[in-house]
């Protein structure tokens, strides 16, 4: 299931999708962009059809999608994922990125993750060694407050503010927002910090805000950091006013193949006016570059990925999608999903179209899987 949503004026709105999760949990991504996939672990506050766009968020969307085809998603429980989703645990995100990235069509890919997204992304990556190829986490940390004193908060700190979150989150007067919003942008103009609190009302109900609160501090990847193989980026603010600089570290010490870039600036979610900005993409961009020239290309200009390319050869042979199951031994749905993503990526609606395209282009005739497909 699919829709398109139009968003604002010059919005910059993905296309949505839907998937499930391994325990049926309805799971809303989006995609935007072109290039190499990159894949995006969600932070608390989302929602894909309103933070696109929102002054705080916009700027970050635009720097992720100006050379990489960016996938986000919608956490459960918030957005336009279910908003009834039973247990919230580390075990249900993890799950629930890797229902994403398959309804992508993503192999092997990079990775990145903001504050919890960035513990999800870590655990996923420690999961599956497999399919990360580089590892961006910012503003992120190993235990929540609620494993550790010297974790993300204090337990005191955490249950206090679960408490504010329960009783005013959902208020008209958005004073009990405004804390969370300035926690988050200390720095902030009045209408940055207007705007997050409209998005914090938008993407979940208060007692979700709350049980998501409360899980992010019972996480504890710890024992998970050292299994991580991919090559990793952590990057952090010192004076970070939501997560403790020392958690940045003390990932840097954990992670094995990992470098750690600490900036100037108290904004846990940095913003275009701070003095760290330009260094912030600099280092992110570059070190995703790093990952594409070791692999080699392994993307074309509509980013497909190598499965998507192979199955786009088949298709140009004049295959089936009960044949293509069968030939590359993967389950009618996910071939589904596939040629769902590719059709999308190469702009076609129907089959012929894509067989045209892709026979253009020298799939399905030389024997081999080309790199490009022409704009």
């Amino acid at each position: 299931m699919k829709s398109t949503l139009n968003g604002h004026a010059g919005a910059m709105t993905p296309t949505t999708r839907f998937c499930r999760s391994s325990d049926g949990a309805g799971i809303a991504f989006g995609i935007k962009g072109s290039g190499t996939p990159l894949l995006a672990a969600p932070n608390w506050l989302t929602h894909l059809e309103y933070d696109w766009n929102i002054s705080v968020w916009k700027s970050w969307f635009e720097s992720l999608c100006a050379d990489h085809t960016l996938i986000r998603y919608d956490l459960r429980g918030c957005g336009l994922s279910d908003r009834k989703t039973g247990e919230l645990n580390l075990e249900k995100f993890v799950d629930d990125l890797e229902a994403v990235a398959d309804a992508a069509g993503l192999d092997r890919f990079p990775l990145i993750g903001l504050c919890q997204g960035g513990a999800i992304a870590a655990a996923f990556a420690a999961r599956r060694p497999e399919r990360v190829s580089r590892l961006v986490l910012y503003g992120s940390y190993v235990q929540g407050g609620l494993i550790s004193e010297g974790g993300y908060s204090t337990a005191e700190e955490v249950r206090a503010l679960a408490i504010l979150i329960e009783k005013g989150w959902g208020r008209q007067v958005p004073a009990f927002r405004e804390l969370v919003a300035k926690l988050l942008i200390p720095d902030g103009s009045p209408e940055k910090i207007d705007a997050l609190t409209r998005l914090e009302k938008q993407s979940t109900a208060a007692d979700t805000a709350r049980d998501l609160w409360l899980a992010f501090h019972g996480i504890d990847i710890a024992g998970l950091a050292p299994r991580i193989q991919a090559p990793t980026l952590i990057i952090h603010c010192r004076n970070d006013a939501m997560v403790p600089f020392s958690q940045g570290r003390l990932l840097a010490t954990l992670i094995p193949d990992s470098r750690f870039l600490a900036l100037e600036g108290r904004n846990h979610i940095v913003q275009e006016h701070d003095a760290c900005w330009g260094r912030l993409w600099s280092e992110i961009r570059a070190f995703l570059r790093e990952g594409e020239t070791a692999q080699g290309p392994l993307e074309n200009s509509f980013g497909l990925t190598r499965r998507e390319r192979e199955l786009l050869d088949l298709i140009a042979r004049g295959r089936s999608n009960e044949e293509i199951s069968g030939e590359l031994c993967i389950a009618p749905k996910t071939v589904r999903n596939h040629v769902s993503n590719i059709f999308d990526k190469i702009r076609v609606t129907h089959r012929a179209e894509a067989i045209v395209r892709a026979r253009e282009a020298g799939f399905g005739v030389s024997g081999h899987l080309p790199q490009t497909i022409s704009e």
